[in-house]
């Protein structure tokens, strides 16, 4: 004899005309998944759905064109530009940032301050990037009085190459002076125990230095042409034009040279008061010019807003952005090392280093290729530090396939073409999102 009252197997209808079914029906988990469905439709189904259907469409949206946005999109010389750069973010930028967050992410595990440490890394992260645009726009001034990169790069120039003393001093146009090359020489030759005058204008108040005296004549020595090298110009009316008077001040450290026949034979620093003495001389007529060094311009640091370096420029802002982000994923990682392997490392004699190289970074490996991988992401639709740091001028030279979309599709109003470039920047970011799922799910099982 039979029984009716067992339980059916799953996905058998029971015996009573029930679904035997254990729990609540589909159309109930239906009803709790639709306002997550509403909300991934509205914000990420629709959007796409919708740039795909604007690419297909002119610029006003009247008429079906098919895929000549797509055509346009890369016969431009904008796009090719723009993924050029795009290309160079890509292989540099995710390197770079990985690299200085494995770096920092070290040195925490090392530095007694490291809480302090990882606050100061990780604090740009908190600055959006329109923020952090506007700062870095503020450090790559060209000007080293406002722009701290060329401040320190001038410092450190200066240091080791002094720049000129007197770059705009120049002499009056019928003075005893006149222009060959990058310097300024005598008219008239000069023979030893000769004293020549070498009257210059030009010379700024501040310029002057402070060890600066009045300019006096120099004295006559039989075996030297001696001299004065001065500021030929009286403040507040008066003097005489080629003749020292007495509130003018001599040019110090300005530097005299004496040639013959093309070859120099003496040189000499002018002292505090602009006199100087050419030594060491042979009877003859020598040209005495003043050096092209005296008058060079100041060295004024990196265009770094110019065309050749305004990618670096703004790769550099975005490491110091991101840097913190990978220097805490990193560390994670490194915590999660068991130290048992990194002691049997230096217990079988491995250096600091080799322990780095051999087992740190292999046991790394998956963290920094997540880091990698992720910023490759961001990369893809970097926009806010291009659009900020880039002046108008160069922009073209920094564009990037975000910045282009924008510019094409609200600068000359052309939404078809901007739909093209947005489709075909989701087309680059989804291959790199399939390999970090399929990373994740790999390491999940």
């Amino acid at each position: 004899m039979t029984t009716t009252d067992e339980p059916s197997a799953p996905g058998q209808a029971g015996p009573a005309g029930g679904s035997g079914r254990l729990g609540p029906p589909p159309w109930l988990a239906l009803v709790f998944l639709m306002p997550a469905l509403l909300f991934l439709g509205a914000y990420i189904i629709y959007p796409i759905v919708f740039s795909v259907y604007r690419s297909l469409w002119d610029a006003p949206g009247l008429q079906f064109v098919g895929l000549d946005n797509y055509v346009r999109m890369f016969t431009r010389p904008d796009t090719f530009i723009a993924l050029r750069n795009n290309v160079i973010w890509l292989v540099v930028a995710p390197a770079l940032v990985t690299v200085a967050g494995l770096i920092f992410a070290v040195l925490t595990e090392r530095i007694r301050w490291a809480t302090a440490f990882k606050i100061v890394i990780f604090m740009p992260m908190a600055i959006s990037f329109l923020a952090s645009g506007v700062i870095f726009r503020l450090v790559y001034e060209q000007d080293p009085e406002s722009g701290l990169a060329n401040a320190v790069i001038t410092t450190v120039h200066d240091t080791f190459s002094p720049s000129a003393a007197y770059p705009d001093a120049r002499p009056r146009p019928e003075g005893p002076l006149e222009a060959a090359q990058d310097a300024y020489v005598l008219r008239d030759s000069a023979q030893p125990g000769e004293s020549v005058l070498v009257p210059l204008v030009g010379v700024g108040a501040d310029e002057v230095p402070a060890d600066a005296e009045p300019a006096a004549e120099a004295e006559s020595r039989p075996d030297a042409i001696t001299g004065t090298v001065w500021v030929d110009f009286t403040r507040g009316g008066g003097g005489e034009e080629g003749a020292i008077d007495p509130s003018e001040s001599g040019l110090p450290a300005m530097e005299v040279q004496a040639w013959m026949d093309g070859e120099l034979r003496a040189t000499a620093m002018a002292g505090p008061d602009g006199t100087f003495a050419l030594t060491g001389l042979d009877e003859g007529d020598y040209t005495v010019q003043l050096a092209p060094e005296n008058f060079t311009e100041p060295y004024n640091g990196l265009n770094w807003l110019g065309p050749t370096l305004i990618t670096p420029s703004i790769i550099a802002a975005y490491l110091w952005v991101w840097a913190g982000f990978a220097m805490v994923l990193i560390a994670a990682g490194l915590a999660a090392i068991p130290r048992d392997a990194l002691e049997a490392a230096r217990v079988d004699g491995a250096t600091e280093w080799q322990v780095f190289r051999r087992v740190t970074v292999p046991l790394l490996s998956p963290v920094l290729m997540v880091v990698f991988v992720t910023l490759m992401i961001y990369v893809l639709k970097i926009f806010d530090l291009v659009f900020v740091i880039a002046p108008g001028s160069v922009r073209a030279d920094a564009n990037v396939l975000a910045l282009e979309m924008w510019q094409v599709s609200f600068g000359v109003n052309d939404q078809g073409l901007g739909s093209a470039l947005a489709v075909f920047l989701l087309v680059l970011v989804v291959p790199a999102m399939i390999f970090q799922i399929r990373r994740f799910r790999r390491e999940e099982s």
